[in-house]
């Protein structure tokens, strides 16, 4: 294969055009004089020269990119559009007594732009209470009612964090019952609402350029606005400023559990909050890094993806919707504990339920061969179906059939169904959503390219599936095309190591725009292999020379790939990322398998 050569040239890695879970495979394409230019200048060893060249790295810009710092990268907090409004809005409210509430998203990053903004209004002597709306009898975003409720309240200013911009009806009448409220977003928009103030970085004509921040990024950078408006005015006379630098874990959190892309001032805000998080000084992370049973330590992409975030996001799902936001802002080591107990409990009931939900639509969908048919989409409904995971079982379903998935919740009083859709790259599931609306078969729906929710009538649900099969069907050919598992370098068993694995830690954090390097290894064997509880598989994976490495592979016991695994079956070629492995100390590494090639089957 030629490096850097355009898509359509790329040849399959390894010989693998269709793996056992039916990609393809490619090596990640990196020009090869970028890469020397990087070993030589930097002292890098190959694979790891190749996976920052592909990640359009030089060796001009590779320091800033391995060590980002805020400085380098801070914006100017003036450059987002209404952000000097906003801060002044803010401040003369802190001035002036007015009573401030903030109203936030019941997620992850809905939690951290809650809780930055709780601390920042204490470190100034202000009380700053918390709304966030319940699931499932108010939906998402700020409503006519919560306005009515928080105005019943005494709130004079709310300020909204990781909602808000596309609430114009509740704004239109929170300005018709005379409340005062500034935005705070990071959501496409498609009109701009009536507010003192809406700060977003996908807002048209706004010149930030920062359009990949979480909210929590754009509630980060308004505190630094806070700052500069509250220092002009002399308020920092009598008291300290408020260092911004203690809340960064606050702003890598938010950045992280929403997916953000990685890049720029995002991921030095990422980097930085990491290495904040690691000392665990916010008493609600460390309470629940101690619920879910994981000892302190150097935090990761990883803690902040799969130890704290499913479980904040638990409260917002099944639970109290304010109950991640209240433990990310709590100063109180027995409150977070309380509170940590109760979100980790929580999850273990998503998960329950996440399970039921998934097995129950499997089996819908297998026993009528919908996943199969040629279709473009997948979409199954069930009554009573929990709306807090239906997403999470769309996501899983897609990962199995590689199509996009749309999973409903059936009220079957009201005759209603509440569904959420993931998709393919390449498959505008959120356009094809908002087509269908615009149709007449659903009461509502709308997202963005690869996600979607909507509510439809139980009656039209099969037209609901024949529309957006239709419409999703001209670009099927291209998502196929397009699902492709990236490599970045092949590796034998006994050089998979604790030394590698630390050598590509140095990409760290990962994420959209900075994808976890994959490595594969041909010619294996899937030695001492196990079922795991929730359908999970475990083995060794040895080389001819007998050298192997811990592997494990989730959700895969019935795909192919797993009973690949699962059957000893020697001669494969296995592709996936390594992780750390320090159960009691021995720090090793573990193979967490990705996908499996199975040459003999082509």
């Amino acid at each position: 294969m030629a490096d850097g050569a355009p898509d359509g040239a790329l040849t399959a890695f390894l010989g693998v055009e269709r793996s056992l879970s039916g990609r393809a495979w490619r090596q990640r394409a990196a020009d090869s004089d970028v890469v020397r230019g990087l070993m030589q200048g930097h002292g890098l060893v190959e694979p790891l020269a190749r996976a920052l060249a592909a990640r359009g790295q030089d060796a001009g810009g590779v320091a800033a990119f391995l060590e980002p710092t805020l400085r380098d990268w801070f914006p100017d907090p003036s450059s987002f559009l209404d952000m000097d409004a906003a801060a002044a809005a803010i401040v003369d409210a802190v001035a002036g007594g007015a009573s401030v509430h903030v109203f936030a998203d019941y997620d992850v990053d809905g939690a951290s732009s809650a809780a930055l903004l709780v601390r920042w209004f204490r470190a100034m002597g202000a009380d700053l209470p918390i709304y966030v709306p319940d699931r499932l009898t108010e939906g998402y975003g700020p409503s006519p009612r919560a306005f009515d409720a928080l105005k019943a309240q005494g709130a004079d200013l709310v300020v909204t964090v990781d909602c808000g911009a596309a609430a114009v009806t509740a704004l239109e009448h929170a300005a018709a019952i005379g409340l005062q409220v500034v935005v705070v977003d990071h959501h496409l928009m498609r009109a701009t609402p009536p507010a003192l103030a809406v700060v977003n970085p996908n807002r048209p004509g706004c010149g930030s350029g920062q359009g990949n921040l979480a909210a929590a990024g754009v509630v980060f950078v308004l505190l630094a606005a806070l700052n500069r408006e509250a220092r002009r005015r002399g308020m920092f006379a009598t008291r300290s400023e408020p260092d911004l630098r203690q809340w960064l874990d606050l702003a890598a959190l938010g950045a992280i559990c929403d997916v953000t892309s990685l890049t720029g001032f995002n991921r030095a805000l990422a980097a930085q909050g990491l290495r904040r998080m690691s000392a665990w000084a916010n008493p609600g992370l460390k309470a629940l890094l101690e619920a879910a049973g994981v000892e302190p330590g150097p935090a990761g992409s990883t803690h902040a993806g799969f130890i704290l975030g499913p479980r904040i996001n638990a409260g917002g799902r099944i639970g109290r919707a304010d109950l991640g936001a209240r433990l990310l802002s709590t100063d109180d080591a027995a409150e977070a504990r309380d509170l940590a107990a109760q979100l980790h409990a929580l999850n273990l009931e998503r998960r329950e339920v996440e399970r039921q939900v998934t097995e129950a639509a499997v089996r819908r969908v297998e026993a009528t061969g919908a996943h199969a048919d040629g279709s473009s989409v997948v979409v199954v409904a069930g009554e009573e179906w929990h709306p807090g995971v239906i997403g999470i079982v769309a996501g899983r379903l897609r990962e199995r059939w590689r199509k996009p998935v749309v999973v409903i919740g059936l009220d079957a009083v009201n005759g209603v169904g509440k569904g959420s859709g993931r998709s393919q790259p390449g498959m505008d599931l959120g356009r094809a959503v908002q087509a269908a609306w615009e149709a007449g078969v659903l009461m509502a729906g709308g997202g963005h390219p690869m996600a979607a929710g909507l509510t439809v009538a139980a009656d039209r649900i099969p037209e609901l599936s024949a529309f957006l099969d239709e419409a999703l069907r001209g670009s099927r050919a291209d998502a196929v095309a397009l699902d492709a598992l990236e490599i970045d370098a092949l590796v034998e068993p006994r050089a998979v190591d604790r030394a590698l694995f630390d050598g590509f830690q140095r990409l760290t954090p990962h994420g959209p725009g900075n994808p976890e390097p994959v490595f594969a290894m041909e010619a294996v064997v899937a030695r001492d292999a196990a079922p795991m509880g929730q359908g999970h598989a475990r083995c060794r994976l040895a080389g001819p020379d007998g050298a192997s490495v811990r592997a494990v592979a989730w959700r895969c016991a019935d795909l192919p790939h797993g009973r690949a695994l699962l059957a000893g079956q020697g001669g494969l070629i296995v592709a996936g990322r390594l992780k750390a492995d320090d159960w009691n100390g021995r720090r090793g590494v573990q193979f967490e398998i990705e996908d499996v090639a199975d040459p003999r089957a082509v």
